[in-house]
């Protein structure tokens, strides 16, 4: 009988609690935290340092194959490296979201980070949680998780943590217009559209606490 323990694969909106829940999953399991959201921030994050323009989809492409993305570090001390340079500060901010938004339509930057994503994560015992988790990079997955949420109860904990980062980004609104906007985006692109994967649980977040969406998931892991 194998040893192996299973991939946990997470999608999901913006906003629907996917990186809080992936945490705290793989705190209690120890298992292997895999942000893949963060990979894209590098990329847009590099895109913008050299001023290569986000339409650019040939240049950004050719950028997230040369570059190395390296994550390190624990569950509660993660860090983002991008060739070496730690810009896990750099790319929290809502500018850098919306960025890793336009550059993760791209074809070429997401075969090349779901290439590493899936080398992250194949010997088990990981938590991962993106949009194409469990449709590309681990369809096969042992446990996968589509978490949503309304638009509205999603704007209210952005807003939130927004503020509370210290970055004024406006109205509550603009923040649910922003998510709006970002889901059209994320679900109607040509490559990989964010979508519930085959055999995937739906969990509505929208009313729930995270332990009771832990707890949901944690029944699913025998």
């Amino acid at each position: 009988m194998s040893d192996r323990k299973p991939i946990i694969a997470i999608d999901g909106p913006a906003g629907a609690g996917k990186s809080t829940i992936a945490k705290t999953l793989a705190r209690q399991l120890g298992y292997l935290f895999i942000n893949t959201g963060a990979m894209y921030r590098a990329v847009a994050w590099k895109a913008l340092q050299l001023g290569v323009s986000l339409e650019d989809a040939d240049q950004v492409g050719k950028l997230a194959e040369d570059s190395l993305i390296e994550l390190t570090g624990t569950v509660d001390a993660m860090r983002l490296l991008i060739d070496g340079q730690d810009i896990t500060e750099d790319i929290a901010t809502p500018a850098i979201s919306q960025a890793a938004s336009v550059v993760s339509a791209i074809s070429a930057v997401r075969r090349a980070l779901v290439a590493r994503q899936q080398q992250m994560g194949k010997a088990g015992g990981v938590v991962m949680e993106g949009r194409d988790i469990g449709t590309q990079v681990f369809p096969d997955a042992e446990i996968k998780i589509y978490l949503d949420a309304s638009s509205q109860a999603r704007a209210e904990r952005r807003h939130t943590d927004d503020l509370a980062k210290g970055f004024n980004t406006g109205s509550l609104l603009t923040t649910q217009s922003e998510i709006e906007e970002r889901d059209t985006r994320d679900k109607s692109r040509a490559d990989s559209p964010l979508v519930q994967a085959e055999g995937a649980v739906y969990i509505d977040s929208s009313a729930m606490t995270i332990n009771e969406v832990v707890e949901k998931i944690l029944s699913l892991v025998s």
